[in-house]
């Protein structure tokens, strides 16, 4: 094909325009075109400018991903996703993507949600040398952490969780003392009947909100909760969890009060006590404050992640590499709405 015909094809975008076409329409080398497109190269600013034009004439875009691979960096950053069922995942998925974009990097979705394809889709991570690897959220089972161990040489951050692993690194919200914080607002409410629905479970990666939450209610005599268990981030789990416990435990013996693991969870247990008409019978706190919490059909009292912040740190530690603590905690905020609050209880 001659140079004519490449450059008309180019033009209409019938035809992958290369460097060595640039090279060709500029009259350099094809060098000379990676170092026009290379900051901080030697290049004179008159045949900088020559490639500029060609390029531009041509529709020419220089392969990052080839170029990152020689210089042992694609930028590109893996957000390893589990629960896709829960509304705050997609909060998170959304604000980690920008983030990193912000940053100049892509990310690369890797979605693990029970199609027990774990070693495949990191295997994939591996084979595209992703630059880091974000678990936003991921229940970090001895499978996966192995897995990820196994790509070296990039930083592992797992956001929203704890994890005792010394090769992950952990940046997520103090549940600890949200949990401490949660167990006061209710104790404070006269509650004695106390209990927890639990999502996912994992030795790897526990939450300590729970942990907070039942040292927090210790000093008030509370001994013992009730601990329902969800297994999943869905309202479906929610919903069906409260709706076994309600059927299954006489009204007289029934908690009056439940921390829920996450928001989704808190609404499906809202939606069970809807149906039942016990709207005002049991108090309700989740944990995430996701848009459908401050509904006022749900007025939610839950707790809020500082999402942003923390994504914020989560990103730094796989751009930039910093030498710090393996941990990093900070504080959320509770919100106070009304569904805390039971009986004559509901003005807040």
């Amino acid at each position: 094909m001659s140079k004519k015909s490449k450059d008309k094809e180019a033009t209409n975008g019938t035809y992958k325009v290369t460097a060595s076409d640039v090279a060709r329409r500029a009259g350099v080398s094809k060098w000379t075109v990676s170092r026009a497109f290379t900051e901080g190269a030697s290049i004179s600013p008159k045949a900088r400018e020559r490639v500029l034009e060609a390029a531009e004439a041509l529709g020419y875009r220089p392969n990052l991903l080839a170029r990152g691979l020689t210089k042992r960096q694609t930028r590109i950053v893996g957000l390893v996703v589990d629960e896709m069922d829960n509304p705050n995942m997609l909060l998170l998925l959304n604000e980690a993507s920008l983030q990193l974009q912000r940053r100049g990097f892509l990310s690369m979705l890797l979605n693990i949600t029970g199609d027990g394809r774990q070693s495949a889709t990191i295997s994939l991570a591996d084979q595209f040398q992703v630059d880091g690897l974000i678990f936003l959220g991921t229940v970090l089972t001895d499978e996966l952490i192995n897995l990820a161990r196994d790509i070296r040489h990039i930083p592992l951050v797992v956001l929203y969780r704890n994890c005792e692993d010394p090769d992950i690194q952990v940046v997520s919200t103090d549940g600890y003392a949200a949990g401490r914080e949660i167990a006061e607002l209710l104790v404070a409410q006269d509650y004695r009947r106390i209990g927890y629905m639990a999502g996912p479970a994992s030795e790897s990666t526990r939450l300590r909100r729970l942990a907070g939450f039942q040292e927090g209610l210790v000093p008030h005599g509370v001994n013992a909760i009730e601990v329902l268990e969800a297994g999943h981030y869905r309202r479906d789990r929610g919903f069906a969890t409260l709706a076994a416990y309600l059927d299954a435990t006489p009204p007289g013996e029934r908690i009056e009060a439940l921390f829920c693991e996450n928001d989704i969870l808190a609404i499906g247990a809202l939606d069970a006590l809807s149906e039942r008409g016990l709207d005002d019978r049991l108090a309700i706190v989740g944990f995430d404050d996701i848009e459908i919490a401050a509904s006022p059909h749900y007025a939610l009292t839950t707790y809020r992640q500082p999402r942003q912040a923390l994504v914020a740190e989560a990103v730094r530690r796989v751009v930039d590499r910093p030498e710090a603590d393996n941990h990093h905690l900070q504080r959320g905020e509770l919100i106070l709405r009304r569904s805390h609050l039971i009986g004559t209880k509901t003005t807040a």
